[in-house]
């Protein structure tokens, strides 16, 4: 949610809420990179819960990148274009993340309704 309000205050301008968003967003994803490590050493044959943990460390990484290139050190009352690259970046790895989770439920629908 911090991510998406981020890009929303990117959009209408508020570029120093987006860092606050931001900022605010590392911690929570670097708990979720984690425990969704932690729970792909609990069950190593589970490709997905790999995937979902490198996901999550994907984003964190990108998530740091974009703070780091609105700092207010570098501020220049623009947005500079790293930050919204790895913002973009950021969503787009959170799409895939949603796919990825949402996959197996799709497919227990799709069997469950080609059964007569």
């Amino acid at each position: 949610m911090l991510v998406l309000a981020a890009a929303f205050a990117d959009a209408r301008g508020a570029h120093g809420l987006a860092f606050d968003a931001l900022l605010g967003a590392i911690p929570f994803a670097a708990v979720s990179a984690l425990a969704g490590f932690g729970d792909y050493l609990e069950r190593r044959e589970d490709a997905v819960l790999g995937l979902q943990a490198l996901l999550w460390a994907l984003a964190l990484a990108l998530l740091v990148v974009s703070c780091a290139a609105r700092s207010p050190d570098a501020q220049t009352h623009a947005l500079p274009p790293l930050g919204a690259s790895a913002l973009a970046a950021c969503l787009g790895v959170l799409g895939i993340k949603v796919c990825v989770a949402v996959a197996p439920y799709l497919r227990r629908v799709a069997v469950a309704a080609a059964k007569p």
